[in-house]
């Protein structure tokens, strides 16, 4: 019942435009949600991708903007050197879709921020939508943690970044625990062994993302 409340919200939420493919949402995007390319730089960027040319543009930080994929459904875009954007509409039962935003940050190591949208571009509640994945989902259950090397293990993770991406094939999103890549390859060795390496996949469902089953 509540999944069907909230799928009734969100439908009404959206507009009848919500057919619009990824080329106009990112063309028709707010500017606060994409401050280095403008709305005319956007569109430029859209029809070099559909003519097969580069689609590489100067931006307003010094530095240029690569979109790299376009699809109906699907953007990545190299926004700076080291921010990449992806955008991703998932569809509702009644025709209408909301729009995942995914921006990743990469510094000494990944992190990205996820945020979703109607078609129109308002916000939408995210924790409706998606629950992120905690550091937990990403350690072994069964490690050793009554020695030294778990004492040293805590302490260099003392940050927790998660890289998520969008597939630009299917309806899922992936995140991966990024932190370790910030070590030091000595300190990656140690806190390997705690870790489970594996993917955590979220699979659009109707109305929100769900964690598949391992």
């Amino acid at each position: 019942m509540k999944r069907i409340l909230f799928s009734a919200i969100i439908s009404a939420f959206l507009s009848s435009a919500a057919a619009q493919d990824m080329k106009t949402l990112f063309c028709q995007m707010p500017d606060q949600y994409i401050p280095q390319l403008q709305e005319a730089w956007r569109k430029d960027l859209t029809d070099l991708y559909k003519d097969g040319k580069e689609a590489r543009l100067k931006n307003n930080m010094n530095g240029y903007s690569t979109l790299e994929k376009l699809t109906d459904d699907y953007l990545l875009l190299q926004s700076t050197e080291r921010t990449r954007i992806e955008m991703r509409r998932f569809p509702l039962i009644n025709g209408t879709y909301v729009v995942c935003m995914v921006t990743t940050f990469s510094g000494p190591a990944p992190d990205s921020r996820i945020a979703f949208f109607s078609t129109e571009w308002k916000p939408l509640d995210g924790a409706a939508i998606f629950t992120p994945p905690t550091r937990e989902d990403f350690f072994r259950q069964d490690a050793d943690t009554t020695g030294v090397a778990w004492q040293e293990t805590q302490a260099a993770l003392d940050m927790d970044l998660i890289e998520y991406r969008l597939s630009p094939d299917t309806a899922t999103l992936t995140a991966e625990y990024s932190t370790p890549q910030y070590l030091n390859e000595e300190m990656r060795k140690t806190v390997s062994p705690f870790l489970t390496g594996k993917r955590v996949i979220y699979t659009w469902k109707q109305s929100r993302l769900e964690r598949e089953k391992e």
